[in-house]
């Protein structure tokens, strides 16, 4: 189940860029999963998305 820790996060938009399907802007300009994990069929890498996160603010 990936999760994002908004104290991290920057706002940059690459998880969302590498996988629509399981991250989203929100409002405050910070990303979150859509995924729950027992739910989660999206065809992403999730370990791409994680090393492409210039701050380490995504995790499973």
């Amino acid at each position: 189940m990936p999760k994002v820790d908004q104290d991290k996060c920057i706002g940059c938009g690459v998880c969302v860029a590498v996988c629509e399907k399981c991250f989203k802007m929100e409002e405050n300009g910070k990303a979150i999963a859509l995924c729950d994990g027992s739910d989660c069929n999206c065809d992403c890498n999730l370990d791409e998305v994680i090393s492409t996160c210039p701050v380490d603010a995504i995790s499973k």
